[in-house]
């Protein structure tokens, strides 16, 4: 070989090896670069749910993309770890993460079986935990893509090994593994198949988790009962084979069937769908605050729920609207409400995604009249337009907690129209204790008297709704019967300007823009009822109005707190305001419009109906000393309305109301307690015949009729003159009465 040559196979040996040098580095660099760092490896962050608590502790739902929620190992029965241990890694307490001689074996049956899929067995633990965790796996994969993939893993697996002890690594990896049914982590799991804590797993039960870890499809024991039932029965063979379990235990167990907590397991159903999104909106700006991930930082939200309550708000409202549906379809006609008909169809066919999608005229006509003439169509544009909606919602008025909410008649789907938060509509008599609350502030009181009889006041004429009309009539008698010509006598006059009206609203808590016109005194603004139950609550606390509050504190997922909240609370009107308005609103619910509330519910009460025009809307929003909530039904359609009286609050909205406080009071045991008048407040007697003349004034002990009532100390009219001087009957907290000068 010349020398010339020589060098040129030199020079060409150098080339390949330089070649294969480059090679192999842009694969290590290819391999190493898609290695968690250093930072994901010493703190690895799994995707967490973020769960959001009950005020009595109960996990209400989740927020996540991966329904994950984490456990700590020593919680979890030894059973499961020995049930993991036996089946998926028998020497993990041995090796260095990775488990060569179980490699090469599968390997070796690999190629007998001329299978070149990933060896059956060949990982161990802590490399299905680095796949896991740092997502090292892809879709489709080429041979080579699987060396790569494989390599990552064993390094990975390596670093795991050297950060953490096996303790941290089994607990690592059972808060990330995919058990199915959109459960990722052992402790969800456990909620979505059996209904329970992790730590409550019987040994089947913690066999078959571990089953559903070599492949959630085909294990699933909805959908392949059989296959699951062997595979568990395979977990528990390898407990016997590895000295976990006698095979006497073995024989007894692999006959118990597969019993799950309900026939269709799925992730965690809410019973306060609409409370949950209530929460999420809430919690969207904090989040942006504070830097955190509602769907992956596991956070902690504790909330002020009560899920007893929940659930009976759920089947108050449920119970009722499923009867009054029925009563509604009755009665509706769509004959009648053709035109109505003919544009609900018209906007229905035109949100149609196939008449959206249509390229051209042509094909829109097509769609437009095909779907036009679908009755199957047509009935459900009926059927959804004539739903009766409900907004329930249950508040304590001593600290504002939300403590029941039903935003709809859907009760499993939160991410539609709240009616509770997301409405605004008119209430109606409903809104008339506010007009009341004026004109006891502005030192009137119950036993007043104004004529019940029509006026006009600038083309304002607002009608009775009996259209019956009589002569000079009390306050409270006003309220009882939800009196329309006393109310609005009181708005056009010094008792209760409108202005002072909306003043007054808006300290107790009504937030809506509110109009000053008379007609205020009718409810023809419109309000939302968590806005106007709020406002209720402040005469429940005597006078005071605490703001709304659904979240008490959010902790990330170390349990350490991110923020904390409090009720705001301002005294809106006097103690003794709010006494003599709960006094008056006890006869609403005693004899007056709120009457039917006594079918249900017999401990001290206080409430208001309200009927809009036309019965669009029904309302009762009521209290007792220790509760406060509030009832909307009617229609998300303004032109669908009941047809008759039975859509007045009393008898569409009232009965929801009375069904839960009679559960409520019932069920949980809820102490009796009554309402109790203010200090300053005090009973006094009254000259009928004054009252009669439309100036009610203290009788003497010489004035042959009189009338009882109480009133604010303070504000005590003159004394009867028709009947001559004399000393009058005065009356203090404790009972205590006679005649005084």
């Amino acid at each position: 070989m010349t020398k010339k040559k020589s060098d040129q196979n030199i020079k060409r040996k150098r080339i390949i090896y330089s070649s294969i040098t480059l090679v192999f580095i842009a694969l290590l660099i290819y391999i190493i670069s898609g290695l968690p760092s250093l930072e994901q490896l010493e703190n690895p962050k799994p995707i967490l749910a973020s769960k959001v608590y009950s005020s009595d502790g109960e996990l209400i739902g989740q927020f996540f993309i991966e329904n994950r929620i984490e456990t700590n190992i020593d919680s979890l029965p030894k059973h499961l770890i020995e049930a993991l241990i036996a089946t998926e890694d028998k020497n993990f307490y041995d090796h260095w993460g990775v488990d060569l001689g179980r490699f090469f074996k599968a390997m070796i049956k690999n190629i007998i079986t001329f299978s070149f899929t990933e060896g059956e067995g060949a990982s161990t633990i802590t490399q299905q935990c680095a796949k896991n965790l740092y997502n090292l796996k892809s879709g489709r994969e080429n041979a080579l893509d699987k060396v790569v993939r494989k390599i990552r893993e064993w390094i990975s697996a390596i670093q795991i090994e050297r950060n953490f002890t096996k303790n941290e690594i089994l607990e690592l990896y059972l808060n990330v593994s995919y058990f199915g049914r959109g459960a990722y982590g052992i402790e969800s799991a456990a909620k979505i198949y059996f209904n329970k804590k992790a730590s409550e797993l019987t040994l089947p039960e913690s066999a078959l988790m571990i089953a559903l870890l070599k492949s959630s499809e085909y294990y699933d024991p909805v959908k392949n009962y059989d296959n699951a039932l062997r595979r568990r029965n395979v977990v528990l063979n390898n407990m016997v084979v590895n000295g976990y379990l006698y095979e006497s235990e073995y024989q007894k167990l692999k006959q118990l069937p597969i019993q799950l907590a309900t026939d269709r397991p799925s992730a965690i159903r809410t019973d306060a769908p609409h409370f949950m999104e209530y929460i999420r909106l809430q919690l969207t700006p904090i989040m942006e605050k504070y830097g955190y991930d509602l769907y992956r930082d596991g956070l902690n939200i504790y909330t002020t729920l009560d899920m007893k309550m929940q659930r009976i708000a759920n089947r108050s409202a449920a119970k009722h609207i499923t009867e009054y549906q029925e009563l509604f379809n009755k009665n509706w006609n769509w004959d009648r409400n053709k035109s109505l008909l003919a544009d609900l169809l018209d906007k229905a066919i035109k949100n149609n995604p196939a008449y959206r999608n249509a390229t051209n005229v042509t094909e829109k006509t097509k769609i437009y009249n095909s779907l036009k003439n679908s009755q199957a169509f047509v009935d459900s544009v009926k059927k959804e337009a004539a739903k009766i909606e409900v907004g329930f919602v249950v508040m304590d008025p001593k600290n504002g907690h939300i403590k029941a909410l039903v935003g709809g008649t859907n009760q499993e789907f939160g991410r539609g129209l709240n009616h509770v938060t997301g409405i605004r509509r008119q209430p109606g008599s409903a809104f008339k204790p506010f007009v009341y609350t004026t004109a006891i502030e502005n030192g009137y009181f119950p036993a007043y008297t104004l004529l019940n009889q029509k006026f006009d006041y600038n083309g304002w004429s607002p009608d009775n709704a009996d259209n019956e009309y009589t002569g000079y009539e009390t306050l409270r008698w006003g309220l009882s019967y939800s009196v329309n010509v006393i109310a609005g006598r009181m708005t056009i006059s010094d008792i209760a300007p409108p202005s002072q009206v909306i003043s007054i609203a808006k300290r107790m808590g009504i937030k809506s823009k509110l109009d000053p016109f008379p007609a205020i005194a009718l409810g023809t603004m419109e309000v939302s009822p968590l806005e106007i139950t709020s406002a209720f609550g402040t005469f429940a606390n005597r006078g005071v109005h605490v703001e709304p509050i659904s979240i008490l504190r959010i902790e990330d997922r170390n349990g350490i707190l991110i923020q904390e909240f409090s009720p705001q609370s301002v005294q809106a009107i006097s103690p003794q305001t709010a006494s003599i308005m709960a006094d008056m609103m006890q006869d609403v619910v005693n004899y007056g419009t709120g009457a039917g509330v006594r079918r249900y519910f017999q401990y001290p009460a206080a409430g208001k109906t309200g009927t809009t025009q036309k019965f669009s809307d029904a309302w009762f929003v009521g209290y007792t000393p220790d509760l406060v909530a509030g009832v909307w039904v009617g229609f998300d359609d303004h032109r669908v309305k009941f047809t008759n009286w039975y859509g007045q609050g009393a008898k569409a909205a009232l009965p929801i109301w009375a069904m839960f406080m009679q559960a409520a009071y019932k069920e949980l045991n809820l102490p009796l307690r009554y309402f109790e008048l203010a200090d300053g407040v005090e009973t006094a007697t009254f000259c009928k015949e004054t009252m009669r003349l439309g100036d009610t004034r203290l009788a003497t002990e010489n004035c042959p009729e009189t009338y009882t009532d109480i009133i604010n100390s303070n504000n005590l009219p003159a004394t009867c003159e028709i009947h001559g001087g004399g000393r009058i009957m005065r009356e203090n907290r404790s009972g205590e009465s006679g005649w005084s000068h």
